[in-house]
């Protein structure tokens, strides 16, 4: 092999490596990954850990099949922080028997909670667990606890119920009733409340009397109405 084609291949080496080098550098610089933050709203994009549609089932409605056998294996995920045995040792995380209906942040042996989580206040009642389990750190913005999260309900149902099982025994919540409609806000018209319900019952809505209240400066009687009226008396 020549001098110049020496030269050649030694070039074509050293384009290479520029070339790789560059690629990593840029990899370093410029990545695809999701920010932490959004800059600004995406429409139909889930923050990420929010749970999603997840964390809008009511904790009571899965409660009543929840399985605290199937708790206890998601609660192994908790076991390096946490102990759940009657007088266990806090370790990274507080002892958590008879958790559920304890007051939040409080007690534990003198666990050193941090003021995010104790400034929630109230007590460990089912939906603050659902709520805490979901995203500890939505729930308490600038609590020390690592953990991101449960996002399957189930799961959270699972081991709520294993929890509860542990010292505290709570009664369960009533689960909502299937089908039950929202109660009607307070700012929709009673006429209209009525209407609805006459319809649903079968009831003529000819028969229900217009009992709301005009508007300021609406005028008593319909115009047109008047305009007839005026007519058929000539």
């Amino acid at each position: 092999m020549d001098n110049r084609t020496n030269t050649i291949a030694g070039w074509v080496l050293a384009g290479c490596g520029a070339a790789l080098g560059l690629s990593i550098v840029g990899g370093m610089m410029f990545h695809g990954e999701r920010p932490e933050k959004m800059g600004y709203a995406i429409e139909g994009v889930v923050e990420e850990g929010a749970g999603g549609a997840a964390a809008d089932v009511p904790i009571a409605s899965l409660l009543p099949t929840a399985d605290a056998a199937k708790g206890a294996e998601v609660f192994k995920k908790c076991a390096a922080c946490h102990t759940i045995n009657q007088g266990g040792a806090n370790g990274v995380g507080p002892n958590l028997y008879g958790t559920l209906g304890e007051a939040i942040a409080k007690g534990k042996g003198g666990f050193a909670f941090s003021a995010a989580l104790a400034g929630v206040g109230g007590t460990w009642d089912f939906d603050k667990m659902n709520a805490w389990l979901t995203s500890p750190r939505k729930f308490a913005n600038g609590t020390k606890m690592t953990f991101a999260g449960l996002g399957n309900a189930q799961d959270r149902a699972n081991v709520i119920l294993y929890l509860n099982q542990q010292g505290s025994n709570l009664p369960l919540p009533a689960a909502p009733a299937a089908g039950a409609a929202p109660a009607a806000g307070a700012d929709q018209p009673a006429t209209a409340n009525a209407a609805e319900a006459a319809v649903e019952n079968g009831a003529d809505t000819a028969d229900i009397a217009n009992t709301g209240t005009p508007a300021s400066g609406a005028p008593s009687i319909d115009p047109e109405a008047a305009r007839k009226g005026a007519r058929s008396e000539k």
